[in-house]
């Protein structure tokens, strides 16, 4: 859908033509054929679809210049993810003729001189994390965001898991009569209870990837060691920027260590930063002083890094939401991207389940410092297909635990391979064999 095809205001379209802004993507396009809205909107759209210009343009199209009072409130669940829609903004505002205020509210900043700001004058676009801005709209009650037309929340299931369930309450029932914009990678039943209470009448809008430019790629562990199978990997890739997942803060250190070893400059991000740190971090991965960062998904969420070209699961994420999450910071608006991650023969159930979303899973192994096809987990899933039926209702008896403990998939395998037996050997004395 090309820009022609709707009358906005000039300087919003200077702003996206110095971004050579040409057409929509495909979450741009459905807000558009909705505005203006006569619904409030629950949008699903991946990481990378472009849904920061997809609420901004409404947003500025309805903006009126001259009213210095607060116009639209934009709620993001982490201090850098703000930062990066803050300059986003800016940059719109920066064409205007007209002086656009536009304030940024997290972490680390002055209260004080923030609030002697807020007595004076009011902002036309709020931009920030939850907690700050209910503590200046609520507990101190000097941002007016109840005159805001919009109300948007950005990453709305991350901004639940965050712990920000309460903060949302509360700004959202100040906000009650605006109209309001959620958008979130995943709709959970959390969600769409969240959506019920504020939302009606709503319009769900679900934005999915006709064409993925990404290759998933999979490698068998084969009893290899990770930091060895690793190395291996980066032998045969030269990335633009690579992000390496890892499950636990303290493996994030371990792993640096190995790398550093072996001549790679990497960057680590975990739970023991300090905001000033993870700046640092943030913005050195910004200006490619290192093409690695080391990260838990805890500690990335929030950082939204342009040009990252490869993934690498040294560990799977527990959750497949989160395989989709670490999957979409590649291949970001149609670019192509690489996502390799290593997996264990106790990883049947969580590959299947990939590949009936539709995920086209790509089998290749190390040798001689090449990738080459790996014809092995086909082959042996169809050699043991009849043992895998019994696995499958075996695995039942044994659920997963909400807490995991070190060595807890041996101990959880093994139990599933006893309870396998025992079934498999009554099917056997009922037929007498």
């Amino acid at each position: 859908m090309n820009l022609e095809n709707f009358s906005l205001k000039v300087y919003i379209r200077k702003a996206l033509e110095d971004l050579h802004f040409k057409e929509f993507t495909p979450i741009q396009k459905a807000l558009a054929e909705a505005y203006p809205f006569s619904k409030n909107i629950l949008a699903k759209a991946p990481t990378g679809s472009g849904k920061t210009h997809a609420f901004l343009l409404p947003i500025f199209q309805d903006l009126r210049e001259d009213l210095l009072k607060v116009q639209a409130v934009i709620v993001c669940p982490t201090k850098e993810l703000s930062m990066q829609l803050y300059q986003v903004a800016s940059h719109i505002a920066s064409f205007s003729e007209n002086k656009i205020d536009i304030r940024l509210y997290v972490g680390g900043t002055d209260r004080n001189r923030e609030i002697r700001k807020l007595q004076n004058t009011q902002p036309q676009i709020v931009i920030g994390t939850p907690g700050k801005i209910k503590d200046l709209a609520s507990d101190e009650n000097v941002l007016k965001i109840y005159t805001a037309s919009y109300y948007v929340v950005d990453e709305m299931d991350m901004t639940l898991d965050g712990g920000y369930e309460a903060d949302l309450n509360v700004i959202s029932g100040i906000l009650k009569e605006s109209r309001m914009l959620f958008f979130s990678a995943t709709i959970e039943e959390r969600i769409l209870h969240f959506a019920k209470k504020y939302l009606a009448p709503v319009e769900i809008i679900e934005i999915k990837n006709e064409k993925s430019s990404i290759e998933h790629i999979w490698i068998p562990l084969k009893h290899r060691s990770r930091p060895d199978l690793l190395l291996k990997l980066l032998e045969t890739m030269q990335p633009y920027f690579a992000m390496i997942f890892v499950n636990q803060k303290a493996t994030v250190s371990q792993l640096a260590s190995v790398l550093n070893q072996h001549g790679y400059r990497v960057q680590t991000m975990h739970g023991d930063l300090t905001p000033r740190e993870r700046k640092r971090v943030l913005q050195d991965c910004i200006h490619l002083k290192t093409p690695f960062l080391i990260a838990t998904d805890l500690a990335a969420r929030g950082i939204d890094l342009e040009g990252v070209t490869h993934i690498i699961n040294y560990e799977l994420p527990s959750s497949y939401e989160f395989y989709l999450h670490r999957s979409g910071r590649t291949g970001r608006m149609n670019r192509e991207g690489m996502v390799y991650s290593f997996y264990d023969t106790t990883d049947d159930q969580y590959l299947n389940h990939l590949a009936e979303k539709g995920i086209v899973l790509k089998y290749m192994d190390i040798q001689k410092g090449e990738l080459v096809e790996y014809k092995g987990r086909n082959t042996r899933q169809n050699r043991q297909k009849p043992q895998t039926d019994y696995y499958a209702q075996a695995a039942k008896y044994v659920p997963k635990p909400k807490k995991v403990s070190p060595g807890y998939k041996k101990k959880r395998k093994e139990k599933i391979e006893s309870i396998a037996l025992k079934l498999k050997q009554k099917k056997n004395r009922g037929k007498g064999k």
